[in-house]
């Protein structure tokens, strides 16, 4: 009796572990989802690029069509938002399938390659392929005009391509389609150009044709006024983020249903007009214009401006604020600048103003604005010249202002003189320069015309008051006197805010600034005017070597 127990016992042990084994294995088997690990982790690392459109460092922090939709679906995830910017196309797919990132939401169109590749998300908007050339030069109006054209247009090119695109299957495949069937046709791909680059080829005259997709023309043309669309070369293709193809759908569905949320709640459209509703709507200063608003809106506003100048010209700041909102105390951006000085919400808070369209706040808060950025300008560069330093910085923010000074420096001019540091501002759109820089992408050239536009301004208001008053005495715009502000104000301008890439769910924290890895180009530059902890702009990581993906 006792042996048959003793053998009943040690068969149930060895079942009960066979049991639990098998259970083991079980669990094993179903490894955690997609979703569950992003969850786990808490960051979604998504991958974008560096651009005017999806995301870049704005003077506020990071900004971005699909840098603004990732910050939402990620607070729907309760994790934090880790933005990695590429600076190619094609760094992007091999990080989404390596799992680098979780998802890209770079504004890409769903092409056949990329839907091929990698499951998509719902469209938030669409764009077509346009052929791209200069206005005032010869225009094709179709495909058939513009292949019978180019044997003549090469050869009078000495034989060089008149028409190049970026290296990106998205277009290479609309025009060996287009080559099928017409063999004659002729194109030549730049693998290390990017769109912004050749489509300023095309309006300075260099190139005469290339592809784009129309939101990147219509935004270009803000800065580039010359490009023109010949025709359009397919039909509008959706906009659309790209999640891996794999069996575990946990990622994809919840970004079905988040797309779905915000259309329904009309946040998607909110942040459309924000990023696209001014595209076609940017026009040049007209002089005729500003004559008039001389002659009948400064009077009005010249008191406002005299009492809240200070230290300043008030014909400067008149002028500033005439850039900013053509003197409308009420003016309004879709990107949430308003007000006289056209203030944002996190300008406005740091500089006590309660009322945006106030405009005695406005003013105020404005001049207590610049007041702080030219604070911040290093002693090096001449008293009369920083104000222009500061006016950029008070456009594209400071960190970018001395990516351009750093870029000066290392072209061999002077980045103290603003003559050398405004022809550079431009490169900061440009990816080879721009990729080098601590802050990365930014509207550089917009920063140099806004205080070109500035300097115009306020020598046409000088002149103007002088001929109603002809007893004043003249002021040379080159020899503007900034008066040292005290030590309180220098300290009050480390309280201008800055915002992170990787973003909390609630409340951000402002990275430090390792001034100990600064390399000694950066230490010449900074040595009076050091990029403090509370930096206005954040800094965007490099690609470092052989990665495809930056984190930021």
């Amino acid at each position: 009796m006792n042996t048959h127990y003793q053998k009943f016992l040690r068969c149930s042990l060895s079942i009960f572990a066979t049991l639990l084994f098998l259970t083991g294995c079980q669990i094993e088997s179903n490894p955690k989802s997609a979703l569950d690990k992003i969850r786990e982790r808490g960051v979604l690392h998504v991958g974008t690029l560096n651009n005017q459109l999806s995301y870049y460092i704005g003077p506020d922090g990071p900004a971005g069509l699909d840098y603004e939709i990732a910050r939402e679906f990620a607070n729907q995830l309760g994790v934090k938002l880790e933005m990695k910017p590429a600076y190619r196309i094609s760094s992007l797919y091999p990080a989404l399938e390596t799992g680098e990132i979780d998802l890209i939401a770079a504004g890409l169109s769903q092409s056949e390659d990329r839907v091929r590749r990698f499951r998509t998300g719902p469209a938030y908007y669409y764009v077509s392929q346009q052929l791209v050339y200069k206005k005032g030069n010869w225009r094709p109006r179709n495909i058939e005009q513009l292949v019978a054209s180019l044997p003549e247009l090469t050869a009078a090119n000495q034989g060089h391509s008149v028409l190049n695109i970026v290296g990106d299957a998205h277009f290479n495949r609309t025009l060996s389609a287009i080559q099928f069937q017409n063999p004659d046709f002729e194109y030549k791909i730049s693998p290390n150009a990017d769109v912004n680059d050749l489509l300023k080829q095309v309006s300075e005259g260099d190139l005469m044709f290339t592809v784009a997709d129309s939101v990147e023309v219509s935004l270009s043309q803000r800065v580039y006024p010359d490009l023109a669309v010949a025709f359009e070369l397919t039909e509008d293709q959706p906009v659309s983020w790209f999640t891996r193809r794999s069996g575990d759908e946990s990622l994809y569905a919840l970004m079905i249903e988040f797309f779905g949320d915000m259309k329904q709640s009309g946040r998607l459209a909110s942040l459309e007009e924000k990023y696209l509703g001014h595209i076609g709507t940017f026009d040049y200063v007209d002089t005729r214009a500003f004559i008039r608003s001389l002659e009948t809106r400064l009077p009005k506003w010249s008191p406002l401006f005299k009492e809240y100048s200070d230290e300043f010209d008030w014909r400067l700041i008149a002028a500033l604020a005439y850039q900013e909102s053509h003197w409308n105390p009420r003016a309004k951006s879709p990107t949430g600048v308003r007000g006289m000085m056209m203030l944002t919400l996190p300008t406005a808070k740091s500089v006590d103003v309660t009322n945006r369209l106030d405009p005695e706040q406005s003013v105020r808060g404005g001049v207590e604005y610049l007041r702080r950025m030219v604070a911040r300008i290093p002693d090096s560069i001449n008293e009369h010249e920083k104000i222009w330093f500061a006016l950029a910085s008070y456009n594209v923010g400071y960190g970018h202002m001395m990516d351009a000074r750093r870029l000066t420096k290392k072209q061999g001019a002077n980045p103290d003189s603003w003559g050398d540091v405004k022809d550079r501002l431009p490169l900061l759109r440009q990816r080879k320069y721009f990729s080098q820089t601590r802050y990365g992408y930014a509207r550089g050239d917009e920063a140099r015309n806004y205080v070109e536009n500035i300097r115009r301004y306020y020598q046409s208001i000088i002149g103007h008051v002088e001929q109603q008053s002809p007893d004043s005495s003249d002021v040379d715009v080159n020899d503007l006197t900034v008066i040292t502000p005290p030590q309180s104000v220098i300290s009050a301008a480390e309280a201008v805010s800055g915002a992170q890439s990787l973003i909390e769910e609630e409340s951000p924290e402002v990275p430090l600034v390792d001034e100990e890895a600064l390399d000694s180009d950066d230490q010449d530059l900074e040595e009076n005017g050091e990029v403090n902890p509370d930096e206005k702009d954040t800094p965007v990581s490099q690609p470092q070597p052989n990665s495809h993906v930056s984190g930021s």
